[in-house]
């Protein structure tokens, strides 16, 4: 019996290492087949290597070293300017360059989907973590008389007149220094800092937090803002600064002192024939 069971055994075995070398030799000979098959197609269909994008790239983003890769593209629909081995996406020496137009995985690199070296993609790619855009309307009063220019740091100060008829509170129109430091990143429509020509800006675009965009916007609509150029190696702290009318006209406010007349309280009393008044403390 224990025979038997051995010699069944030992077939079971052998039929299940022959079932393997089969596969594997269907394996090989499909694998085989199958790199024939894309040779082949390499063979039939002319391919250029290009830079194709890793992952999926949005506007405003800097690209770099691992956000693309060497691929096979097909000549026949080979993309204009497309960046290849002949046409490298980095140099040495160069500025990063920016993504300008939003890329899915795989699409080719081409120069109308990124920049030049050292390039940028608008506003978007000139905030910095936790910066908001924000745009100031000026004229050529408050805007530094058109010299202001992207990049430059201005001080914000805002006139108005405060609300209320509280005494304590400055009287007639106040200027007060409510922003310091701000960074301009465009005038009107223009970004570019390398402009030289002067012209009247009708607004100008300042990158700031969240928290400062409310305090300019309820500012802007509350009294007139006006920007004071500071100089491009300034890191000094401006004080609070806050001027009003009678501040500007050397003006000090009299004070009117009255002085009141010590009341004095008599009560009479009578002794014998005579009346006596005697002063006593006057009741509340």
């Amino acid at each position: 019996m224990r025979l038997v069971f051995g010699l069944v055994l030992l077939a079971g075995l052998a039929l299940a290492g022959f079932a393997v070398h089969m596969a594997k030799q269907q394996f090989g000979a499909y694998q085989s087949a199958l790199q024939q098959e894309r040779d082949r197609a390499g063979a039939a269909i002319p391919t250029r290597q290009v830079y194709v994008a890793t992952r999926a790239l949005v506007r405003g983003e800097e690209l770099k070293p691992n956000d693309i890769r060497i691929a096979p593209w097909p000549v026949e629909i080979l993309p204009e300017g497309v960046f290849g081995e002949q046409n490298p996406l980095f140099r040495d020496g160069e500025d990063a360059r920016v993504v300008v137009r939003a890329m899915d995985k795989f699409d080719a690199l081409t120069e109308t989907r990124v920049s030049a070296p050292g390039g940028d993609a608008g506003l978007t790619s000139q905030l910095r973590p936790g910066e908001r855009a924000f745009a100031i309307r000026v004229d050529v009063a408050s805007g530094v008389s058109g010299f202001l220019r992207p990049g430059d740091r201005v001080d914000v100060y805002w006139t108005g007149r405060m609300p209320g008829s509280d005494a304590n509170l400055p009287r007639g129109d106040v200027t007060r220094l409510i922003e310091t430091g701000v960074r301009l990143i465009a005038i009107d429509q223009k970004a570019d800092a390398s402009a030289a020509d002067p012209s009247i800006a009708r607004t100008v675009t300042v990158a700031i937090s969240p928290q400062q965009v409310a305090g300019l916007a309820q500012a802007q609509s509350t009294g007139r803002l006006s920007l004071s150029l500071m100089a491009v190696n300034d890191e000094s702290v401006a004080e609070a600064i806050e001027m009003d009318q009678r501040q500007l006209l050397g003006l000090t406010e009299q004070v009117q002192v009255v002085q009141q007349a010590a009341q004095v309280c008599n009560t009479r009393v009578r002794r014998g024939a005579d009346v006596v008044e005697i002063p006593i403390p006057c009741p509340n």
